[in-house]
């Protein structure tokens, strides 16, 4: 009988990209929390798992030459603009520098809580095949 990772792993396994992406979407909004006109991001989570899941992901085209852009096709719809739960100041810029934190901070605990989880299912792994004590 052979093993899968898919079934081993679950659904951590795509919920540990996602959360990655999330840390640097926030990342880049807190980056941008002073340019004018920058509309902070962020991410459907949900609908990023259900085309993880169906194997839709990130493409990235190869690049040639030095002088080439790094090309990027995402999925559609997973990322989205934030409606501002503040007035405008006057610039444009959407970036609420508390949340963002806020959110960067939980999104981090899940991350290590997804790390943890997957190591636990790891650690099950070894010890079931007599890698492990």
């Amino acid at each position: 009988m052979a093993l899968s990772m898919d079934k081993i792993m679950g659904i951590q396994q795509h919920t540990l990209g996602i959360r990655t992406q999330r840390a640097e979407l926030i990342a880049n909004n807190i980056a941008n929390a002073d340019t004018p006109g920058y509309k902070a991001k962020g991410l459907d989570f949900q609908q990023a798992l259900q085309q993880a899941q169906r194997g839709i992901e990130t493409h990235k085209m190869a690049r040639t030459h030095e002088k080439h852009f790094n090309v990027e096709i995402k999925p559609q719809g997973t990322e989205k603009f934030r409606v501002p739960n503040q007035p405008d100041t006057g610039d444009g810029n959407t970036v609420d520098v508390q949340l963002e934190q806020n959110l960067y901070a939980q999104n981090a605990l899940e991350y290590e809580m997804t790390m943890n989880f997957l190591d636990g299912k790891i650690s099950g792994v070894k010890k079931a095949l007599g890698g492990g004590q």
